[in-house]
């Protein structure tokens, strides 16, 4: 329960028609984790994969499919044939590819007659000859006649540089275009034998069928453009999901081709190795049998028979396997970091103090129950919760440790008066003697309280946080001795010394608390964990042979243990007084419980508007308090254990197990 389960290193040789096989059922198991390693320059099956994503993100961009591109492994993803994905691929894109096209060549088409419009209409009405036109616009127009097949040659050869206009029968054209394009549709124009019309001298603006024309052209196009828009609609119903579908396909094609691009290979054979924890691999060794029909080579190894392990040059995963209540609270230990393979394993303490520390700060029955059914809905609730599922369980623990505390503290949501007749009926028959409240924090006598049993309260939770120290420092003495590192376990601040000298405080502290008097003799008990302490790199050095015994001289080597000795006493003083805030922040619950409900009793004595106004002040009184006050405490006791508890042991951190898993496809 409080060690990672053990690992072994295994290597597995396969034939390369096994490997998708083998690689599914490792996917699907999430049974290994392969080394780190980085794929030498990429084949072409890879960079035939990448071009096939960039050509669905841009296809689903102008379709307007917003894409989740978190590159998740799925198993639907991976057994899907790379085929019939390649095909739907291309007719989907194909399809897009072909509407996009559409799409640009008719915007720039409109823009280009909407600005040879803009040109006409501003001359359109110029009083001036034709002929002069060539000189004030910004248009080059040309009038003249052209057979039906060398218009169409014109238009195909000018493309979007010119404007071909029919002027009636008689196979009359007119040709426009800008004056930085007009070298080139005179070339296009000489080349098809157009023939030129003269202009009459006193003809003036612009023929109207120009204009006509150019209307008319605009209209079409913005026509087509609508089209084209409803096309994409129709486009993004019915390929929208399968675009998602593809994109996750493909990019779990490009994580495992990326993989095996890692693998040792030969023409015929893929080789690999991984982390695995040793209780699996009797099973999966038995599978990977059976599914390749024995053509499959597997040799395993413990960590210590690993070179790059016993170097330090590799650290091994850490795999653990908690109950329900404990996996909850994982995420408190590994934001701080994983604990090293083989050591203690401080999850289910964390879990176990979190709860406690968070219901004494937040002890109320009524609002423990709100924290109770937040985790209950996240569970079983709708399926739009499932992402804040890790929370649910920490909720609903707190939730029960609140809920507990409250009952002792005599609190349900803020009042503290209605729980009063129980408490009076179950503690009269238990001691004889019935009081209004367990354990009252406010030091007020209509409570039952005072600034003495409030004091007793604040050494309760001072008494919680030296007990919590104290096993922070047995892990740290059992991890030292575990990786063999005998000096830090018993002669360093948080070694058996350290230990050692915390308890002997904190009995001086117990006996002076209880009414003994402080004598002189007392100090002696200090003397030997402070010369430990002090003395300890001389004396490992003498115990180990080496030599100097005074690696750095003898003034380094006595400020160096005076500084150490002075920094342990601080450290444990300021680690235990820390504790004092549980009991500031309960005080502080339960004064601000007080407010809301003195605020609510005065109200609802005032009238129907005030007993409204009453409600009102419960319920918001208590929103808050869940809300603001539920984070706060939330992140003291977070504080309390990364700095208290966690930096007794945490002084290097592991890596945890993440293998190569396929994710259940949604």
């Amino acid at each position: 329960m409080f060690f990672s389960r053990k690992m072994k290193f295994i290597e597995l040789t396969i034939l390369k028609n096994d490997i998708d096989e083998v690689l599914g059922f490792l996917g699907r198991r999430g049974a290994i984790q392969f080394p780190e390693s980085k794929v030498s320059g990429e084949n072409k099956n890879i960079i035939r994969i990448k071009q096939i994503i960039d050509r669905l993100l841009v296809a689903a961009a102008f379709i307007g499919k917003k894409i989740d591109n978190n590159k998740t492994l799925t198993d639907e993803a991976f057994s899907a044939s790379q085929d019939s994905n390649e095909t739907l691929t291309d007719k989907i894109c194909s399809l897009i590819e072909n509407l996009k096209e559409r799409q640009i060549k008719a915007e720039k088409e409109k823009q280009r007659v909407s600005e040879t419009l803009n040109e006409a209409q501003a001359f359109s009405k110029l009083n001036v000859p034709f002929s002069s036109l060539e000189q004030l616009s910004y248009l080059t127009l040309r009038i003249g006649r052209l057979d039906q097949k060398g218009q169409a040659e014109l238009i195909e050869n000018l493309g979007e540089r010119a404007v071909i206009i029919a002027l009636g029968s008689e196979n009359r054209i007119l040709a426009a275009c800008s004056k930085k394009g007009r070298f080139a549709m005179d070339s296009q124009l000489k080349k098809s034998s157009f023939e030129p019309i003269k202009i009459p001298e006193d003809y003036k603006g612009i023929p109207s069928e120009l204009m006509d024309s150019l209307e008319e052209q605009l209209m079409q196009l913005d026509e087509e453009i609508k089209n084209i828009i409803s096309e994409k609609e129709m486009l993004y119903a019915g390929s929208a999901e399968d675009i998602q579908r593809l994109i996750s396909s493909w990019n779990t094609a490009l994580i495992v081709e990326e993989l095996k691009a890692c693998f040792v290979t030969t023409e015929s054979l893929y080789h690999f190795s991984g982390w695995i924890p040793q209780e699996s691999i009797p099973e999966i060794t038995k599978d990977l049998t059976e599914l390749t029909n024995g053509r499959i080579a597997i040799k395993s190894y413990s960590p210590q028979e690993l070179p790059s392990v016993t170097q330090g040059k590799e650290k091994v995963p850490v795999y653990m396997k908690h109950s329900a209540f404990v996996k909850g609270f994982e995420g408190v230990v590994f934001s701080y970091g994983a604990p090293l393979y083989g050591t203690i394993d401080p999850t289910p303490l964390v879990a176990f103090f979190f709860t406690i520390l968070f219901g004494i700060m937040f002890g109320d029955v009524g609002q423990g129950f709100i924290l109770f059914l937040a985790g209950l809905l996240i569970k079983k609730g709708p399926k739009q919760l499932s992402k804040f599922m890790k929370f649910s369980v920490p909720l609903i623990s707190i939730g029960i440790s609140s809920m507990f505390f409250g009952l002792i503290f005599g609190a349900v949501f803020t009042n503290e008066w209605l729980l009063v007749p129980a408490t009076r009926a179950v503690t009269g028959a238990i001691t004889g003697n019935p009081v209004d409240r367990i354990i009252p924090i406010m030091p007020m006598e209509e409570t039952g309280g005072s600034l003495t049993k409030l004091l007793y309260f604040f050494a309760f939770t001072v008494a919680i946080g030296a007990i919590l120290i104290s096993i922070g420092l047995i892990i740290n003495i059992v991890n030292r001795c575990i990786l063999k590192k005998y000096e830090a376990a018993f002669f360093s601040k948080t070694g058996l010394a350290g230990l050692a000298l915390f308890w002997y405080a904190v009995f001086i502290a117990v006996r002076i608390m209880t009414g003994a008097s402080f004598e002189l003799i007392y100090l002696s008990g200090f003397v030997i964990p402070v010369m430990c302490i002090f003395l300890g790199p001389l004396l490992w050095r003498i115990i180990a042979r080496e030599k100097p015994v005074m690696e750095h001289g003898l003034m380094a080597f006595i400020m160096e243990g005076f500084v150490e000795v002075l920094e342990t006493v601080s450290t444990y003083v300021s680690n235990t007084i820390s504790f004092l805030r549980v009991g500031a922040f309960a005080l502080s619950h339960t004064i601000l419980s007080f407010i809301v409900f003195t605020f609510y009793a005065k109200l609802a004595s005032s009238g129907i508007a005030g007993s409204l106004s009453a409600i009102f002040v419960m319920i918001a009184g208590n929103a808050v308090i869940i809300v603001l006050e539920g984070m706060i405490v939330a992140i003291q006791v977070i504080r309390l254990q990364y700095y208290e508890f966690f930096n007794k042991f945490f002084v290097e951190t592991g890596v945890e197990f993440s293998p190569f898993r396929f994710s259940t496809a949604k």
